[in-house]
């Protein structure tokens, strides 16, 4: 072994040619599944290649030789499952002995792709130090057998050259495989990787009037941090939550997904899949690495909405026993939400709905934004905007009397309700009565909206700078194998 020093510039990786090498197909049909990792759509992306998950299936063009020998598949992203990958020969030319997976990761990841291919390394000035086949690409410097058989490692370098127009990204797969004749074939190969996966966009703003309408528009927001770019990828996005066993392993620039051109209202064809639903995307895009892309889901839709101001106080938590305590849930917020609902219109994939509103000016703008779940057609989706800055409320308790040997227990409630807006506004009172689960209302000085076992509901009107009060009074009953211990 011959180890030669030089100054090291800044490299220099031109193109490379091997027989053992196999390059990446284009068109490959890709099937995402939705992931909800912020780092995966974050500018930065710092630590989101382990996030997401797809499945990748891509035709190779393979050079066999007759009998056993190595085969490499470069182009491969950087986070696989390496024990899910799979090489097929439909034609049954070959079978696969083993496999081994080169990972292209960390500061060697350009040459990683390279290995086993033809490679001349050049130093500071151009004069060449070494050619000859690439073993192994790491921090110590290049390994590199040449064609007298001796082996040579090259610590400094400036530049990698080879002789073909690809250069591989990512990782590469080494295979030995067994092939009865030599020659051309085509070989199918399919994998599940990180770093890549989807999710709904939504965006809906609400139209002028005092009805509540809104247009809304939704799109898939796509991205790839997997250290390899796909072109004119056929790409099929699954809707739901299957189950991933495995904790880790599989699982910029801002711009719109490259499509072939298609209609101008195309969508995605939608299909049930299992206990999922699939969208299969009408046209194929690009998907380079590093990249946020977003592609229609459905087409505009103008859809009716309904706006409240909800004053909420406690939860639905019930305890196991009456809370007889004089302090239990008596403090009361001062702040009112301001709330959205809407009615998918279709099934709506789990993603985030920006909403806006349109000014004086005539100019769109953020008024909130929240998640909505996978929601299924016809089912209602809520989503909180903010805080409304006119409008504030407090709670206090008017009354409370306890009755432990008739096992009874009555409450009483003052909510006051203040506008300093110059419109009137109607603001929903959610109370939770929740000392124990048997209960009705004694009294109230408005009728209650909605009420179940668990919640009560007032729609108060306020006046434009002005303010309203609620009082209203619940009445506890128990059994005596509810009575609390002394």
């Amino acid at each position: 072994m011959t180890i030669q020093h030089r100054t090291a510039l800044a490299l220099a990786c031109a193109v490379f040619c091997s027989a053992s090498q196999v390059e990446a197909a284009d068109n490959a049909s890709i099937t995402l599944y939705r992931s909800d990792s912020p780092g995966l759509y974050a500018s930065n992306g710092n630590g989101a290649d382990n996030e997401g998950y797809a499945v990748v299936r891509e035709q190779r063009s393979v050079t066999l030789q007759a009998g056993v020998h190595d085969v490499v598949l470069g182009d491969l992203p950087n986070n696989l499952d390496a024990e899910a990958m799979a090489l097929g020969f439909p034609g049954g030319e070959a079978k696969v002995i083993s496999q081994r997976l080169l990972l292209g990761q960390g500061a060697n990841a350009a040459l990683t792709g390279l290995t086993d291919s033809t490679i001349n390394v050049l130093g500071e000035n151009g004069q060449p130090l070494a050619s000859g086949t690439l073993l192994r690409a790491g921090d110590d410097g290049l390994v590199v057998r040449g064609g007298n058989g001796g082996t040579t490692l090259i610590r400094n370098y400036a530049a990698v050259s080879t002789e073909s127009g690809h250069f591989p990204t990512g990782s590469s797969l080494r295979l030995r495989v067994d092939a009865a004749r030599a020659g051309a074939t085509d070989a199918v190969l399919s994998y599940p990787t990180s770093g890549i996966g989807w999710r709904a966009a939504y965006v809906a703003t609400l139209q002028p009037g005092n009805a509540c309408s809104m247009q809304f528009e939704s799109r898939a927001s796509i991205a790839n941090r997997s250290g390899r770019d796909w072109r004119d990828a056929k790409v099929n996005l699954i809707a739901g939550e299957p189950n991933f066993a495995k904790s880790t392993g599989p699982r910029p620039m801002m711009m719109r997904a490259m499509a072939a051109p298609a209609a101008a209202e195309a969508t995605p064809v939608q299909s049930s899949l299992a206990d999922y639903r699939s969208y299969a995307l009408p046209a194929p895009v690009d998907l380079p690495d590093g990249s946020i892309s977003q592609v229609p889901l459905y087409a505009t839709h103008t859809l009716g909405c309904e706006r409240t101001a909800l004053y909420e106080n406690g939860g639905n938590w019930l305890p196991p026993q009456p809370m007889l305590n004089t302090d239990f849930n008596s403090d009361g917020n001062s702040s009112i939400t301001s709330t959205l609902r809407m009615t998918a219109f279709d099934s709506l994939p789990a993603g985030y709905l920006r909403v806006l509103t349109i000014d004086r000016n005539g100019v769109p703008q953020f008024i909130g934004e929240g998640r909505i779940n996978d929601t299924p057609k016809g089912s209602d989706a809520t989503i909180t905007l903010g805080t409304a800055f006119d409008l504030r409320g407090s709670r206090e308790r008017t009354s409370f009397h306890v009755d432990k040997a008739g096992r009874t227990m009555d409450e009483a409630f003052r909510i006051t309700l203040t506008n300093a807006g110059d419109t009137a506004r109607t603001v929903t009172v959610r109370e939770h009565p929740n000392r124990w689960r048997q209960w009705t209302v004694t009294s109230s000085s408005a009728k209650p909206s909605h009420q179940t076992t668990d919640t009560l509901e007032f729609r108060i009107d306020v006046p434009a700078n002005g303010k309203a009060v609620l009082d209203y009074g619940v009445h506890y009953t128990w059994t005596a194998d509810d009575q609390p211990q002394s």
